[in-house]
C-alpha cells in the first residue's frame, strides 16, 4: 500500500514541482531587461533639499538640488556584497557604475541608498522613494533612435528621487 500512496502521489509532486519552476523563471525573467546582452550596470537619481515647510510630507515641492550628497549602490548578487558611492553634481544628478561584476541580469538584486549630505542644515535622510531604506533599480529604456554606435558601455537604471530634510525645523 505505501509504495501505491508514493506512486500516486509522484505526478502531483511533479506537477508542483514545474509549476514553481516555471514561476520562478517567469519571476527572474520579469526582472531582467529582456532581448538584452549582458552588460555592465550604472544606476542614476537625483538628490533634493527639502525645506521645513514640507516636513513630513512626501513631495518635493520648493526642494532645492543637493550637491555633494552621497549615495550608494549595493549588491547582493555576488559571494561578497558589492558597494560602490558617488557624489551628487550642482544639480543633484548622480550616476554610480556597479563593480565589473554586477551586470543587469543580477541588479535586481542591488538598491541605492542615501548616505551622507554635505549639508549640516539639511542632514536628516528621508524614506522618500526609499532612499533610507533601499530603492530598487528600474531599467532605463535607451531611445529608440538609439543606434548601435552610441550605445552605452552599461545598462542604465534610475532610482529616486530622494530627499534630505532639515534635521530640525521651527515649530508654528
Amino acid at each position: 500500500m505505501g509504495g501505491l500512496v508514493s506512486n500516486a502521489l509522484l505526478p502531483l509532486s511533479l506537477n508542483v514541482m514545474l509549476v514553481l519552476t516555471t514561476f520562478a523563471e517567469n519571476v527572474v525573467a520579469s526582472q531582467e531587461p529582456s532581448g538584452m546582452k549582458r552588460t555592465l550596470v550604472a544606476v542614476q537619481g537625483v538628490v533634493y533639499c527639502k525645506p521645513c515647510k514640507y516636513q513630513g510630507f512626501e513631495t518635493l515641492l520648493e526642494a532645492s538640488p543637493l550637491q555633494g550628497a552621497v549615495v550608494r549602490l549595493q549588491c547582493n548578487n555576488t559571494k561578497y556584497p558589492q558597494s560602490q558611492e558617488a557624489k551628487t553634481d550642482k544639480n543633484g544628478y548622480f550616476l554610480v557604475q556597479g563593480a565589473k561584476m554586477v551586470t543587469n541580469y543580477g541588479a535586481h538584486k542591488c538598491k541605492v541608498f542615501l548616505v551622507s549630505s554635505p549639508l549640516d542644515s539639511c542632514s536628516k535622510a528621508t524614506d522618500l522613494h526609499l532612499g533610507m531604506s533601499g530603492a530598487t533599480l528600474n531599467y532605463q529604456k535607451p531611445p529608440s533612435d538609439h543606434s548601435s554606435t552610441q550605445r552605452l558601455p552599461f545598462s542604465l537604471f534610475t532610482v529616486g528621487p530622494f530627499a534630505f530634510a532639515p534635521a530640525s525645523c521651527p515649530q508654528h
